[in-house]
């Protein structure tokens, strides 16, 4: 009877599976040159310079001070970053966030108090936008203009 238990508790356990869930943490103390890949969640609330490359959620921490190309699914800015953000998803920008570098994003959220720098490009273009010859002349913009005060009289 006893290796029949010892049969059943030796399969029952499996091993660990990687979930969706799984995150990864630089603390403060770590400081890392060179590139960061990852694949999950990662917060860092250390030092980075080089890369950061991911199709997962990237978290810098308050403490953190980045100074990376940064390129993944999805970026949460405490910290410092000098350098370019480039997200599938989203970038957020809390009120203790500092960015020096330029945003690409789908979505950008900057909180009151963040400081950004850079330029940024949000959404998704579409692929009509060039075929709008009507919005580059400028005499249509004048005639707009003349023609929007005789409405408002109305």
């Amino acid at each position: 009877m006893e290796s029949a238990n010892f049969n059943a508790d030796r399969t029952a356990p499996s091993a660990p599976k990687p979930s969706s869930s799984t995150r990864n943490v630089l603390s403060s103390d770590v400081e890392i040159k060179g590139t960061v890949k990852f694949q999950h969640d990662l917060i860092v609330d250390g030092k980075i310079e080089g890369d950061i490359q991911s199709t997962g959620n990237l978290t810098i921490g308050e403490n953190a001070r980045i100074k990376a190309e940064v390129k993944t699914g999805s970026v949460i800015v405490y910290g410092k970053i000098h350098g370019n953000l480039t997200a599938v998803e989203r970038v957020e920008l809390k009120s203790s966030a500092e960015v020096v570098g330029d945003i690409k994003a789908k979505v950008l959220t900057i909180d009151a108090g963040a400081i950004f720098v850079g330029k940024s490009t949000v959404g998704t273009p579409s692929q009509s936008a060039p075929s709008q010859p009507e919005l580059k002349p400028i005499a249509n913009q004048a005639a707009v203009a003349v023609t929007q005060p005789l409405l408002a009289e109305k």
